[in-house]
């Protein structure tokens, strides 16, 4: 009983030099993804209402949307 929220990130390769990396951010709630951030798609895409909200706010964030789109190569 209760709200179960979680996020996991993961960097997805099949080749042995990294040069497919895709990088995924997902925020969950109730085990729904709500938002999340590909680096192939380089922005935030919402699936919920709240979800959209934050995605619209985190794509005006210059500065959180350069640090997403970078994260690939760390």
């Amino acid at each position: 009983n209760g709200y179960y929220r979680s996020r996991w990130v993961k960097c997805i390769y099949s080749s042995r030099d990294f040069s497919d990396m895709v990088y995924v951010d997902n925020a969950i709630f109730n085990k729904d993804v709500y938002r999340q951030f590909n680096s192939t798609v380089g922005y935030f895409v919402g699936y919920t209402a709240h979800g959209v909200y934050n995605a619209e706010r985190f794509n005006n964030d210059t500065n959180l949307l350069q640090q997403m789109r970078t994260s690939v190569e760390r």
